[in-house]
């Protein structure tokens, strides 16, 4: 096996990603089986030395990262690959970078990937311009909008099921009671719990179940397709295409095309179709979303309620939904709507457009949730699944609470950025 390279995964911070990084770097986002930052990893044998981040989300990062976070590495002559946390795929370019070359998107003038010495690295952090040999690609190969996920989902799983199956036992022999079709390949963990009456499909791609998770009678999964560690498939559900659900999911109804972040909840009948669902989601019964539009023309959407309508380069669109978001029983989600993190939506119209973070729309209207009711709410959701909110994940949603509703919590501690604090009327 080659020797390992060095590497920095660091956020530039450019583009509209919201929602999908509120709570997380960029390059933690899952835009297929796998995050960006555990694909790279994986293709390019990454050894991380650390990782660069917007200061909003460093605390938050650095108790995820295991690395230093926004901190120049040694002053030294070794080698270190640094990866944009927008860039999904294990294009061979970066791959191919030799020491003093930058590699940069011709499109946006981004930097996708660049290998300097140590030294030279830190030059770069701290505003210096270390001299580098530009290299142009021409392919689209950032991510710069909530919806561009949907753009490399495809090969994102393409890989991620091959690299994640070749780590796993293919099955030769199907469970007791379970009818496999195909000849792509199922690879099932062997901690992993497939009842009889499930029916797997690997004729259009390959389906990977992860340990611990739970497949339950009459469910239907055809591939390509993924099931993190620990989730749960109820009875009946349709699995269909291209679907990741990520870790600790409980999923129900019909699915297609769509990622989970994680620690989600579908558990009822509706439709989800080329979707992407944030951690801590819960949606109510018979929630159901609409893909394709019925002119079957490209989809138009705003990656923020201030920005202008942008085309997709999509036909086929669900919703963007941000983490910590709950629907009521028989929403209705219109094609192409971007939900901010923590929204709270009981209306009986359909939800619809962009949707700012921690909105609560009922039929009496809108108006913003509460902080405290909100975080209190949000640490009984993670509690259910043993997880404690941290003080830094509470700080995060604080200060994001502040950014977007104006309103100042009242809440303190050092190092709090002032500009956060905002006057709030009596």
């Amino acid at each position: 096996m080659t020797k390992a390279r060095k590497s920095i995964l660091f956020n530039d911070a450019h583009g509209t990603l919201a929602p999908l990084n509120d709570l997380r770097p960029a390059h933690a986002i899952r835009t297929g089986a796998m995050t960006t930052a555990e694909r790279l990893t994986h293709a390019f044998n990454l050894e991380p030395v650390g990782i660069v981040v917007p200061n909003a989300i460093k605390e938050l990062a650095a108790e995820h990262s295991g690395v230093p976070v926004n901190e120049p590495p040694a002053d030294t002559d070794d080698e270190i690959l640094m990866i944009n946390g927008r860039c999904p795929l294990p294009i061979e370019a970066i791959g191919n970078l030799k020491l003093g070359q930058v590699l940069i998107e011709k499109s946006s003038s981004d930097m996708v990937a660049v290998c300097l010495t140590s030294k030279n690295v830190a030059k770069l952090l701290s505003g210096g311009n270390p001299e580098m040999k530009t290299i142009e690609i021409d392919d689209t190969v950032l991510i710069r909008t909530p919806w561009d996920w949907r753009a490399f989902r495809d090969r994102c799983l393409t890989y991620d099921l091959e690299a994640i199956s070749k780590d796993m036992r293919k099955v030769e022999e199907a469970p007791p009671g379970v009818m496999i079709l195909g000849e792509q390949g199922v690879a099932i963990h062997p901690d992993a719990e497939v009842m009889p009456g499930v029916i797997l499909n690997s004729e259009l791609g390959p389906v990977v179940i992860e340990e611990n998770a739970t497949i339950r009678p009459g469910s239907i999964i055809t591939g390509p397709a993924y099931i993190g560690p620990g989730s749960t498939v109820l009875e009946q559900a349709n699995i269909k295409p291209n679907t990741a659900i990520g870790p600790i999911c409980k999923v129900a109804g019909e699915i297609g095309g769509t990622i989970f972040q994680g620690y989600a909840n579908k558990a009822h009948a509706g439709h989800l179709g080329d979707s992407w669902i944030g951690e801590w989601v819960n949606l109510g019964a018979d929630t159901t979303n609409s893909n394709l539009l019925n002119t079957y023309a490209e989809i138009n959407a705003r990656a923020s309620k201030n920005s202008k309508m942008e085309k997709t380069g999509e036909t086929f669109l669900g919703v963007t939904m941000g983490d910590h978001c709950k629907t009521s029983i028989g929403t209705r989600i219109m094609t192409g709507a971007i939900v901010g993190t923590g929204v709270m939506y009981a209306a009986s119209g359909a939800m619809t457009g962009t949707i700012d973070a921690f909105a609560w729309i009922t039929d009496a209207g809108e108006k913003s949730f509460r902080l405290g009711k909100f975080v209190d709410i949000s640490m009984s959701v993670m509690g259910r699944r043993g997880i404690t909110q941290s003080q830094a994940y509470s700080r995060r949603l604080t200060i994001l609470h502040e950014q977007v509703t104006g309103v100042n919590s009242g809440l303190n501690w050092p190092g709090k950025p002032m500009e956060h604090l905002v006057n709030q009327d009596s």
